[in-house]
């Protein structure tokens, strides 16, 4: 097939105006607890109650959620390939579809997770926009989400669902809870609570604000930050042995685990050249050469 992709979205119109609020999940085929926590979403929010808008897609992906990965068969990954073609391949033509989508809203939270090959400690993040008033309002939305991370990185990635908002002036956060291939309960009640918070201090829904579990703030506005996929890549293909835990201290020198041959004859420490948490760790042992082990949070 090679025609337009129609999202399948749920629009929920409130009572009174308010803002127009976009809420994606499933932008990878693997990241699950989005893709539920949008379905409660849908369940409970009641239009008496709600100022304004809210579009809820709970699988955009579609195409990578029926092979179980995380990309369509393309190969392409979809929160590097926005805007997309109308007319390209699968996941550009979904690309296509979601940017439209983000370009109509006033507001966006995108849902994700560290999928089936890793594990992300809970995080909020969003890109250090240029405007004080869209970066103001980002770590107004962050803060609301309540993750015990909160993480402010470099605005120049392209290609993403963030970067589309960037460049329209869009408020947008992002969101990761844990992976492994698991559908964490846990994540799907803080996804739901987090949702639930913004929509409150955006003024569209009644709620007080809980208390805070923010364990640390951090923004980073080097070049890189925040793009998981170029830190501690495997040396080559092979076995990933874990020797560190989510959110452990790690220093320059120490070592987060090791990638050995599958007869255990070569073996290359992976080290670490940073001081901070770990907060990204490989959980999925078959590794191909370049793919990421580990990401540190510096604080």
């Amino acid at each position: 097939m090679s025609g337009p992709v129609m999202l399948k979205s749920i629009t929920i119109s409130g009572k009174a105006p308010g803002p127009k609020l976009l809420i994606l999940g499933g932008i990878h085929g693997d990241e699950f607890e989005s893709m539920w926590t949008i379905r409660r979403l849908k369940e409970a929010l009641d239009p008496d109650e709600l100022r304004g808008t809210v579009t809820l897609v709970p699988v955009v992906n579609e195409a990578a959620y029926w092979r179980g990965e995380r990309t369509a068969e393309d190969g392409l990954d979809l929160a590097r390939t926005c805007p997309g073609k109308e007319d390209g391949t699968i996941t550009e033509r979904v690309a296509f579809a979601v940017t439209a989508l983000i370009r109509e809203a006033d507001y966006l939270i995108d849902l994700h997770s560290g999928g089936l090959i890793c594990r992300f400690y809970p995080t909020v993040g969003y890109m250090l926009h240029p405007d004080a008033d869209v970066l103001e309002c980002q770590r107004k939305m962050a803060r609301a989400f309540n993750m015990p991370i909160v993480w402010g990185t470099y605005a120049g990635h392209d290609g993403r669902t963030l970067s589309i908002a960037r460049d329209a002036r869009i408020p947008a956060i992002y969101s990761e809870w844990m992976g492994a291939g698991d559908c964490d309960p846990e994540g799907v009640d803080g996804y739901y609570e987090g949702c639930l918070n913004v929509m409150g201090v955006l003024g569209m829904i009644e709620r007080a604000q809980p208390p805070s579990r923010i364990r640390h703030t951090v923004e980073d506005d080097r070049e890189g930050a925040g793009h998981i996929q170029l830190n501690y890549p495997s040396p080559f293909s092979g076995f990933f042995e874990p020797w560190v835990e989510l959110m452990d201290r790690v220093e320059p020198g120490d070592v987060f685990g090791v990638v050995t041959d599958l007869l255990g004859e070569r073996r290359e420490e992976i080290v670490s050249t940073q001081s901070g948490h770990v907060l990204v760790l490989r959980t999925f042992n078959r590794v191909h050469e370049g793919e990421t082990l580990a990401a540190v949070l510096e604080v």
